[in-house]
Parts: C-alpha cells; structure tokens; sequence
C-alpha cells in the first residue's frame, strides 16, 4: 500500500553527460559512453534503492531526451533536416527533425537499457516512454500528411518496443503524454485510441503520466497564466477512467489541480505526485505526508502510489536523491497511520 514509484527520467551524473541541462551532451563516445550509459543506469537503480522507493526505473541514464532518445531508433526520419516547430502549441519553438519516410524501428531501441535494470534489481521495474500524441508534437512531418496517420505509426512501434519489454521483464511500462493536457480535444478523438494501439497485448501494468512539463522557464511562465485552479484534466479524465490503460501519473505538489477530480480517475491506480520537481527546496516528510493524505480524500489507499511530479533530469543530483528519500519517508508516515 502506498509504493512509492519515480515519473521516469533522474539526473545523469557529470562523467556520463553536461549536469543540470534537459538536453545535455554526452561527455564520451563509443564503446566508452555505451559503458558509462551501463554504470549511470545501475547507480541510478541503486540510488532509488537507498532512498527507498519502492517500484524503481532506469532513470532514462541511456538517453539525452525523453523523446529524442527512442526516436534515434526509427527509420523515415531525417535528423539532418531540422525545422522550426512550435512545441505544445506554440508555448516555445524548437528546431526538430522530420519524418521523410515511412516509420519502422531499425532495431529494438531500448531493450539492452532494459536488460541491464533488470538485472540489477530485484524490486519491481518501470520503464517510461513517450507517447505518440507527444511524439508528433515533436517532430515534423514530409511523408504522411496527416498527423493523426502518423501518431498511429508510431504507436505501433511503440506497441513493438513495449511487446520486448514486457519479455524482458519490466513490470510497469508507461507513456508518457505532457501533450494530453494540452490538445484536449484531440485526447478524446484520438490520442487515447493511440495510447490503446500502443498497449494492445501487454499484460504488464501500464501507465499513463500527464503533466504541465519540466520545471524550465517556458513551462513556468506559461503555468502563471493558467490561473488560480488548474481545471484541463476534468475534460480528459473521465476517457481516461474509461480508457484500458491501468495507472494514470500527475503532479499535485505545488500544483493548482484541484485534487477533487482526482475521484473522476476512479477504477485506476493514480500515480500521485508528492514531489516538486520546479523547486530547489527538499520537501519535509510532514509535507509530503500532507500531499499524499489530501489526495486520499479522493483516491483510495490500495490505488494510491506516491511519486515526482515530473521527471528529475534538470535537476542537481544531490538535491534529487534527497528528493526521492523524502518520498519514501512521507510515504511511511502516512503508512503508519493507515
């Protein structure tokens, strides 16, 4: 009761890759960095273990973002040939690459990752990866002409890579949707259905994680126009309780989610973000106890697993573990009074 569980990505450690950066560059090459990516992934593996978090992840060490990181696997699309794109409907602009053909996985992408967390822990493992409403809001497209065809390509692929996931023994596999509380409409017309395509034949949990994105400067201005009451998730989480997909992650520390519409998820576990991931300051046991026991007003305990508002990337190493002990420390005093 009460697992406590990470949203997906930790911070890389100054030998593997640049510190502090969303994006950073990787410090090795070759037979060198592949090396590295191994020790990050089993030090994270092991830092989430001292701190005491129950269902743990490879902390994305193998990748420099978390969506570029399986798209690096997909063939149809040109890394050459970058454009300008509006992210998130246009709250900032990146140079992204573009599909220029059709979409097939040259191998499988993230498996070996897999294979080496596997290995390595014995406590329940989750992996992450991006979802295809996110992906397509990523990256340009000059082959399919209709953005919808393309989300459900890559759903495909995903449904391949998960399928191998599974096999290898990762226990939870979750998508990861920051678009899905932008693009609400699109989430009920079709982004579900793609999340469904992505999951079909998995028998292991699977996760959904939506949020208002990293703690970096766009994503912060942007959340102070949104008001006292963040009030996009009543729109989608009603498709999303009646959607196949098992667990549902948010953000709820810091946040202005009206924790109410946390009981429109009801029938799936929710993955309840305990942790701020946009602030410096290590959150108290007390507080995070508070954050958890509020969400339990809605949520019932068996479905309730205490997590990071977001992935911990961008953040000082150090302060993320101190982070995550925090968690588990919440999470064991409100055990304790249950």
């Amino acid at each position: 009761m009460l697992e406590t569980t990470i949203a997906g990505s930790l911070p890389k450690p100054s030998w593997l890759a640049e510190p502090r950066k969303l994006w950073p560059a990787w410090r090795l090459d070759g037979e060198a960095l592949a090396e590295a990516k191994r020790d990050a992934t089993i030090l994270a593996l092991k830092i989430q273990e001292d701190a005491g978090i129950d269902i743990v992840s490879d902390g994305e060490q193998s990748r420099q973002h978390f969506v570029h990181g399986f798209l690096e696997g997909v063939d149809g699309i040109d890394f050459a040939r970058r454009v300008p794109m509006g992210i998130r409907n246009n709250r900032y602009e990146a140079m992204v690459p573009t599909v220029t053909g059709p979409l097939r996985r040259k191998r499988p992408v993230h498996a070996e990752e897999a294979r080496i967390a596997r290995a390595h822990t014995k406590r329940r493992l989750k992996f992450t990866l991006p979802g295809p409403m996110t992906i397509i809001d990523t990256i340009a497209d000059a082959h399919y002409g209709d953005r919808v065809a393309m989300a459900m390509a890559f759903a495909e692929l995903l449904n391949e890579e998960a399928r191998e996931l599974a096999a290898i023994g990762v226990d939870v596999i979750q998508f990861d949707e920051p678009a899905f509380n932008v693009y609400l409409d699109e989430v009920t017309g079709w982004g579900i259905d793609a999340l469904h395509c992505a999951i079909e034949g998995l028998t292991c949990k699977t996760a959904v994680h939506i949020c208002y994105g990293y703690g970096i400067p766009a994503n912060v201005e942007w959340k102070a126009t949104l008001g006292a009451e963040w009030r996009q998730y009543e729109r989608i989480f009603p498709a999303l309780a009646a959607s196949r997909i098992d667990q549902v992650s948010l953000e709820c520390a810091h946040s202005h989610v009206p924790l109410e519409l946390l009981a429109l998820l009801a029938g799936k576990d929710v993955l309840v973000g305990a942790i701020d991931v946009a602030s410096a300051e290590v959150e108290t046991a007390k507080e995070v106890a508070a954050t958890i026991e509020d969400a339990l007003r809605f949520v019932p305990p068996e479905r309730l697993y205490p997590c990071t508002n977001c992935g911990m990337a961008p953040l000082d190493r150090t302060l993320a573990a101190q982070k995550l002990a925090a968690l588990a420390a919440g999470a064991a005093l409100v055990r304790g009074r249950l």
